[in-house]
């Protein structure tokens, strides 16, 4: 691999100044997994901080990069560095310091690939919606990054046979719909899911729940999901798998009865939960 081809963001790249309280907050959910809040979004960490052997799976905000290589020397050691970056997709705040640790722990990235173009500068995801239902953070999504960032060879295709490179006992599920490679991490011997924004903890759109962490099950952020039902789908399929615990890209971890009411309620009402009432990527014939 060579690691000094040249990697950039997107011309609409920027630092963007919103914090919850849960920001800088580090919480064990299991032995082996970390959930790390930057600001409005999670990055985890998997593997066992007494080894090396460890992942991490996404990439937080722009210009959050220190942060998180402090964090990562503060759980797993000084110098330590993770085997490889998983992303569960690529929008703007799960890669947003992604270069810079590629750069700094000279690491593979790994994406679905109908993520890929994404992450290769060869497609831009649609626009985010501002006229969605729902508050302050989808008003203010025009403002977010939106153009594809080049990570050139750095990044490869996740294995087809469902494996994830570094995390023996994790398989990937597609679960399209916030984007159309986004997958979901699911580890069936203790039921572990990392959700990604298939589905979050918080109602992301609501700044006010953002800001407070209001924990309330809700579909991925509704200004960037462009496909409906697929991300209803994808509700389904992850709900069938009876997670005991999840980590999502927004909000707090949920585990046991919690979570399985949560995930049950979410798909029998995911059309009034989780839609939007109005926007541009609803089909209004669906109601």
């Amino acid at each position: 691999m060579d690691m000094d081809q040249h990697m950039n963001y997107g011309g609409d790249y920027k630092y963007i100044p919103t914090t919850s309280v849960g920001s800088g907050v580090g919480i064990e959910v299991l032995p082996d997994l970390f959930n790390y809040t930057v600001q409005i979004v999670n990055i985890h960490f998997v593997g066992n901080p007494k080894t090396d052997d460890f992942v991490l799976v996404d990439a937080g905000m722009p210009d959050s990069a220190e942060e998180i290589i402090s964090t990562t020397e503060d759980r797993f050691g000084k110098n330590s560095r993770p085997k490889a970056i998983i992303l569960t997709h690529g929008h703007f705040d799960h890669v947003g310091a992604i270069i810079e640790l590629v750069d700094h722990w000279q690491i593979p990235v790994y994406a679905h690939e109908l993520e890929l173009p994404f992450l290769t500068e060869q497609q831009r995801y649609p626009e985010p919606d501002p006229t969605v239902e729902g508050g302050m953070v989808a008003k203010m999504s025009p403002m977010f990054p939106n153009e594809p960032i080049d990570l050139g060879s750095h990044v490869e295709k996740l294995p087809s046979d469902g494996s994830v490179p570094h995390m023996p006992d994790f398989k990937w599920i597609h679960t399209p719909g916030h984007s159309p490679g986004h997958v979901s991490l699911f580890r069936e011997k203790d039921g572990a899911l990392i959700a990604g924004d298939a589905f979050v903890t918080v109602k992301q759109e609501s700044l006010y729940k953002v800001l407070t962490q209001e924990q309330e099950i809700s579909g991925p952020p509704r200004y960037l999901t462009p496909d409906w039902e697929a991300a209803k789908e994808s509700v389904i399929k992850l709900e069938s798998l009876k997670p005991t615990v999840a980590v999502t890209g927004h909000g707090l971890p949920m585990s046991g009865q919690l979570l399985s009411t949560s995930l049950e309620k979410l798909v029998r009402e995911f059309d009034s939960i989780a839609v939007p009432d109005h926007g541009k990527y609803v089909d209004k014939n669906k109601h």
